[in-house]
């Protein structure tokens, strides 16, 4: 994890101080990149204790589409209480829909996109098309652009549609899919920071590859935990569809370090790193590449105890205040 600490030092040293919405600056640095060869292990930050099972507990409440605090504390994951329930803003939208909700955040994005259509009534072509492609007319209207015309709606499964990708049309480029969904912004407890995955299988290597963007990361307390989760979410996208996981990359749009968190990452790089460990996933989750079966359905399946970090050397756990 030594380009973790090297990117941490950027910041520190080349970065500007910014005011922002939470009230404690930050020191920012824009345009960042870290690349991990999965193959020489699992990214997890060694310099402290990684929150290992509070990162794939939210991993496996993401894969569920799940949208309230409590699911995810069910899963070990405490990480969304604040944002549920202590968030003054959130406490106070009209689309908050009771204690513990988020609102349709990340998973509920993966799982669930609302897709919607508004055709020309009189187009039949096109609307025989969207109703081929899984929508279904929910009423007609005037349109005052279109006259009389029909909405259709869908909810897409981004994840799972790019699995299914993954093995009908392993070579394709657009195989993705991003929680940035602007209809929704206003109906979340906290927009998306990382809103955009793309897998790149190697069919010649029978190895895939993850492209993560995150338009704002935390280096403190968010870049572990989300390295964590895209690496974990790499090896199980793999088992599922029979390839091996190789190289994952972790671009930043605005990468930052709160006032109150640089004690505690200039510790961290006080200290030297420890080799990477391994992810291991439970023998339970069926490998595409030995059962020759592609059974995507464990995408929902899955359970926080599939997922094992084997050999993990750590320095003593530091911790700082999250930002709301």
């Amino acid at each position: 994890m030594k380009s973790y600490l090297d990117l941490v030092q950027s910041v520190l040293t080349e970065g500007s101080w910014q005011d922002n919405r939470t009230g404690t600056r930050t020191i920012s640095l824009p345009g960042a990149m870290l690349r991990f060869d999965l193959q020489q292990g699992f990214p997890a930050v060694t310099t402290k204790k990684l929150a290992f099972k509070t990162a794939v507990g939210e991993l496996v409440g993401f894969l569920r589409g799940s949208r309230s605090a409590a699911e995810f504390r069910e899963l070990g994951c405490k990480v969304w209480d604040q944002n549920a329930n202590d968030n003054a803003a959130w406490l106070a939208n009209p689309y908050r829909e009771g204690p513990d909700d988020l609102g349709p955040v990340y998973g509920a994005q993966w799982r669930h996109w609302p897709a919607y259509k508004v055709l020309p009534a009189e187009n039949t072509a096109q609307i025989a098309d969207a109703q081929g492609r899984g929508y279904r007319q929910v009423t007609e209207f005037i349109d005052c652009n279109l006259g009389p015309a029909v909405l259709l709606y869908k909810a897409v499964d981004q994840l799972r549609q790019c699995l299914d990708t993954i093995e009908s049309n392993p070579t394709d480029r657009r195989i993705l899919f991003h929680g940035w969904n602007w209809a929704q912004i206003e109906e979340m407890a906290l927009p998306p920071c990382h809103l955009l995955y793309q897998f790149h299988p190697s069919v010649a290597r029978r190895e895939i590859s993850l492209s993560l963007y995150i338009r704002s990361n935390d280096l403190g307390l968010g870049t572990p935990f989300n390295l964590a989760e895209g690496a974990a979410l790499l090896h199980l996208v793999g088992r599922l569809t029979g390839y091996t996981p190789k190289w994952f990359t972790y671009f930043i749009g605005d990468a930052h370090i709160y006032e109150n968190h640089v004690p505690m990452l200039q510790e961290q790089l006080t200290r030297e790193p420890h080799p990477l460990p391994q992810l291991l996933l439970s023998d339970r989750i069926p490998d595409r590449a030995q059962t020759g079966r592609y059974e995507p359905e464990w995408l929902e399946q899955v359970e926080p105890g599939d997922f094992s970090l084997v050999g993990y050397q750590h320095h003593a756990p530091l911790t700082a205040p999250m930002a709301v």
